[in-house]
């Protein structure tokens, strides 16, 4: 181990130049990590890199799905929750279903359950992937937030259809009601343990004599509890993580102070680049590894059958896509949906072609064991592996590269509100200066009169010239200030509830700059 450490030191100061390189060429870093993979990994004196699927799914999977709930917003999550869980459930499962027929019928020696088991490895697309692209281009809001909750929910809807054909691969028999109480209870007591530790977790940070240091040592802890609590329940983990990050990055304002909020991103952000470097880099550097173990299919055949699969895929996603709009136009005239108005032929098809692979389906595809339980070896586990190896590169490097393109070509129709995102802000902005005057001059009336600092804050308020900065503040001005930032925290968390069509990102930065000047009272 001490003998690869300047290797892998070396592999996180390329990560870390090569980002750099992927953001001033305007093109995703998953893409050009991965090539970047490949190219080193036939260097000769590079050592082989084994990559052990426990590692992926204990070490990365946690941390990148909890930093991913608490970047969502819920409110748009639900607002579009009925397009979101049928990308992450039903088109999972009919792609699964997609590939295990075509699976089945063109590649030799595959049956329909070793498809499904394809199926389910592949089916998931990359949340990191698509999230890295759509930072070059813009798009409407409500694509970004259909993607972002898609992707915390599609990879615990795949991995319960990989675990599922496993099982049946390994005993030869399927029994239909025992997978449908399995299901249910890797679904239901998923979230359901994610819920309880959340709370938990929660109640740990508002109750427990803790500082900024120590809640952000809780948050780095709390999502391998959900994910490690689950499993060993034989639940999903992957949605035990999701659901109890969504519910803390929810009440955050109600348990951390502004001192952890601030700094806790600070780290999430850092840890969070660190491992999603680390897995695509790994990804191509895995090329070795999996080629060696493709033995008796000849290359080009297994590389054929690859781009055969890959192909399934895009077309596949892209045919869901609008079907989802069709049901979506036909549903309306039944039931109360998010948007009535028909998104047109571009939304669909960008939905559909943000459709890359990535490490979960690595990952997945590793963890097939080696051999079944009678001692004879897992059919078709080396192909199976080269296959998802090559979907991954071909989703990544054809629609990872001609995604921004396509946006920018074809572009979308504005169906977010009227104004720009600024001219909400700077709305926002004036209600909230507003309501914070009010709130001072109805409760704190008899300091105003008496304290140069408020009354210099008020005059400053009401020309809309922001916050003083460096005035030195009695303590209790300081305390009044806390008071009103308080109250403009409840009047905008309030607001975001009660709009249901507002920008929940927008009132994020309210609430961060809110963060920033309760933290600049300790320096006053």
């Amino acid at each position: 181990m001490l003998e690869s450490f300047p290797f892998y030191l070396s592999l996180i100061v390329a990560i870390v130049l090569l980002i750099m390189l992927a953001n001033e060429i305007k093109v995703a870093y998953p893409v050009l990590l991965v090539i970047a993979g490949l190219i080193i990994s036939f260097i000769p004196w590079i050592p082989t890199i084994h990559i052990d699927p426990e590692i992926i799914f204990f070490i990365f999977l946690p941390p990148l799905l909890y930093e991913a709930a608490w970047g969502v917003s819920w409110k748009e999550m639900w607002r579009w929750r009925r397009i979101i869980t049928s990308f992450a459930f039903v088109v999972v499962f009919l792609t699964a279903m997609s590939v295990a027929f075509v699976a089945n019928h063109f590649i030799p020696g595959f049956s329909l359950v070793l498809g499904f088991l394809l199926g389910g490895i592949v089916s998931p697309p990359d949340a990191v992937s698509a999230g890295a692209i759509l930072r070059f281009v813009k798009v409407p809001k409500r694509l970004s937030s259909i993607l972002e909750g898609e992707s915390l929910l599609n990879d615990a809807s795949s991995l319960i259809i990989f675990r599922f054909a496993l099982i049946a691969v390994a005993t030869g028999q399927f029994v239909w009601s025992e997978a449908a109480l399995s299901f249910s209870w890797m679904l239901i007591g998923g979230i359901g343990i994610g819920l309880v530790l959340g709370w938990i977790f929660m109640k740990a940070h508002k109750y427990l004599p803790t500082d900024a240091n120590m809640d952000i040592v809780l948050t780095l802890v709390t999502p391998y509890v959900m994910y490690l609590a689950a499993e060993e329940l034989h639940s999903s983990g992957v949605l035990a993580v999701v659901s109890g990050g969504l519910l803390l990055s929810h009440k955050r304002h109600h348990f951390l102070s502004s001192s952890s909020r601030l700094r806790g991103v600070n780290v999430w952000q850092s840890i969070c680049f660190v491992l999603n470097g680390l897995v695509f880099m790994l990804i191509g550097l895995a090329l070795p590894e999996i080629t060696a173990g493709l033995e008796g299919v000849n290359l080009s055949s297994a590389i054929g059958y690859g781009v055969l699969i890959t192909v399934v895929l895009i077309v596949g996603r892209i045919i869901s896509a609008y079907g989802a709009v069709i049901i979506t136009l036909i549903a309306r005239n039944f039931i109360t949906v998010a948007d009535a108005r028909s998104p047109g032929y571009k939304v669909p098809l960008i939905i559909g072609w943000t459709g890359m692979r990535g490490v979960v389906s690595l990952a997945a595809a590793l963890s097939i064991p080696l051999h079944l339980p009678d001692g004879t070896a897992f059919p078709q586990r080396n192909l199976i592996l080269f296959i998802t190896f090559i979907v991954i590169l071909l989703t990544l490097l054809i629609q990872g590269l001609t995604l921004p393109y396509l946006i920018k070509k074809i572009p979308l129709p504005n169906l977010d509100e009227t104004l720009s995102d600024e001219e909400v802000y700077h709305t926002i902005r004036k209600q909230l200066t507003a309501h914070a005057l009010t709130h001072l001059k109805t409760n704190y009336s008899v300091q105003l009169s008496n304290q140069p600092a408020l009354q210099q804050m008020a005059r400053k308020w009401e020309q809309n010239a922001g916050i003083i900065d460096d005035e030195l503040m009695a303590e209790e001005c300081k305390l009044v200030y806390l008071d009103i930032l308080n109250q403009q925290r409840e009047w905008l968390i309030q607001k975001n509830n009660d709009e249901q069509t507002l920008d929940e990102e927008i009132i994020r930065k309210h609430l961060r700059y809110l963060d920033m000047e309760e933290e600049k009272l300790s320096f006053l």
